[in-house]
């Protein structure tokens, strides 16, 4: 019976192995040749990117595969590399967890009521007995299933499979939308919080609100915005989210209240930066290597400890529910797209517009008659 994988190592590829700080790839006997004469152990790089860049330059990928471990090696070596990193990070975690339940399997052996009791299973929480986290949940589960879609559809193009076995055979009902509506009187309780400064944390995420709440845009692409995104027929951005399929450009136009939210944002900045919104030293919040903003979160959360003790809002909300407002705010839904830059309205009408429909009553056509 082979060894089992330390934890590490089970969402690496086949043969591939984290230590001393580095991957590494343990080259199959009588392949040293193609290895720079490694008979054990090659280096692939101290980062998963440089070592998948390493792996691409020297592997050569099979014309077959037979197993879905196989398949999933592949679509790991290939295809997510070329995903942002936290999508990068969500589709590792998520082949980690396929290999162990499908990876055995023939590609052609899958079937549709395999996934539905896969969802079934795995759609309970557990308590991690090593982190004391739960794990799984529907909405995990659905998500792996949706990168074991995207893998058999890859082995199509790659001929692996004729066919992809479940696609349009599976139908889940997705998660319901949070219904969130943050209201206005809330807002203006947020403004009203006073800082012990005239710039910082305080006042720069107020001016963000009211940005958020004017133009619609998402944490990334607030946070990412630099004297270049101002010209002068508005503020230009490319949605990140959709950067590398779509490319989805935005222009918010210049209106009085979009040029007074930015110098308010300015004049917030603890630093001068080329960032709209910035930390003390004037560096922009985003970390490019993980498309994360962790001095931005501690900032948000604290502020939202202060709102929920110190004023008459008692209900957390998320940015995600201020982007939802800005799109329940907008007079049409064709207008809330835009304001999201979403490619088409089904989300924006699914997920962000959670204001309630108004309706206007009929008459009483018997008033007054009895």
């Amino acid at each position: 019976m082979p060894r089992q994988r330390r934890k590490v190592n089970k969402p690496l590829p086949t043969r591939w192995t984290f230590r001393h700080g580095a991957y590494y790839y343990r080259v199959p006997d009588g392949m040293s040749h193609k290895w720079g004469g490694k008979k054990s152990y090659y280096r692939l790089g101290s980062t998963l990117p440089e070592a998948f860049h390493t792996w691409a330059d020297k592997a050569e990928n099979p014309d077959t595969a037979e197993s879905i471990t196989n398949l999933l090696d592949r679509f790991l070596l290939e295809v997510v590399p070329t995903k942002r990193p936290k999508t990068r990070e969500s589709y590792q975690l998520a082949i980690k967890q396929l290999r162990g339940v499908f990876g055995s399997m023939i590609l052609k052996d899958i079937k549709p009521q395999m996934l539905y009791k896969y969802v079934d299973k795995r759609g309970k929480k557990l308590l991690d007995s090593e982190t004391g986290r739960q794990q799984g949940g529907r909405t995990v589960a659905l998500r792996e299933i949706e990168v074991l879609s995207a893998a058999y559809t890859k082995a199509v193009e790659w001929g692996y499979v004729d066919q992809h076995p479940f696609k349009g055979e599976i139908r889940f009902q997705s998660p319901k939308p949070r219904t969130r509506l943050v209201e206005d009187w809330e807002i203006v309780e947020c403004l009203k919080l006073s800082g012990p400064r005239k710039k910082g944390s305080i006042i720069a995420i107020q001016a963000y609100i009211r940005l958020k709440l004017i133009t619609g845009m998402s944490r990334y692409d607030l946070l990412s915005l630099t004297d270049s995104s101002f010209q002068q027929d508005g503020i230009h951005i490319m949605r990140h989210k959709t950067a590398s399929s779509s490319g989805k450009r935005t222009n918010y136009e210049w209106s009085p209240d979009l040029k007074a939210a930015v110098d308010r944002a300015k004049a917030a900045r603890p630093a001068e930066s080329q960032f709209l919104f910035c930390n003390r030293h004037g560096l922009g919040y985003i970390n490019p290597e993980t498309d994360e903003a962790p001095g931005w979160k501690t900032m948000w959360q604290n502020f939202m400890k202060r709102v929920l003790g110190e004023t008459e809002v008692k209900e957390h909300f998320t940015e995600h529910d201020l982007r939802a407002k800005c799109a329940s705010n907008a007079k049409t839904l064709d207008h809330a797209r835009a304001l999201l830059s979403h490619v088409d309205s089904g989300t924006t009408l699914r997920v962000y517009r959670r204001a309630p429909e108004k309706v206007q009553p009929l008459p009483d056509n018997f008033n007054g008659t009895l």
